[in-house]
């Protein structure tokens, strides 16, 4: 089982604790050889995936928004979101959504916490399911 992970780095800290939890269910789950491609910002994570996804069997999608005072943060999350979304129908292909969106700087740092609710980990247990959920639907 090939997986891609696609991390947006604008949120550096964050991003790595998004990954760490990613990293932590594959491994469990006995996966130890899985890609890893480092976007600047959530909003190119639909084109990369788009360049990749004859290469991998699923992906997870992992990096933080955090809302300032103008309304991009609404206009960047919603069209990163509907394009992943788009591209994981068209290519039936599970894409884990592990991108944040948050008010603030310490929701961020709570929603990426290795020791507590990881989005990161959550949205590679999401893959995993549908993964699974797939392979039953073919035997």
């Amino acid at each position: 089982m090939k997986i891609c992970i696609v991390i947006a780095n604008y949120y550096p800290e964050i991003s790595k604790n998004l990954t760490l939890g990613a990293e932590e269910v594959l491994e469990k789950f006995g996966l130890k050889n899985f890609k890893k491609i480092i976007s600047p910002g959530i909003f190119e994570i639909p084109f990369i995936i788009s360049k990749n996804i004859d290469s991998y069997d699923a992906f997870i999608s992992l990096g933080c928004v955090i809302k300032g005072e103008t309304p991009h943060f609404d206009f960047i999350s919603s069209t990163t979101f509907n394009s992943i979304q788009s591209l994981s129908v068209k290519y039936k292909k599970p894409i884990g959504n592990g991108i944040i969106t948050c008010l603030n700087k310490t929701q961020a740092e709570k929603r990426s916490n290795t020791k507590e609710k990881n989005k990161g980990g959550e949205a590679a247990k999401a893959v995993l399911s549908i993964l699974e959920i797939a392979n039953n639907d073919t035997k």
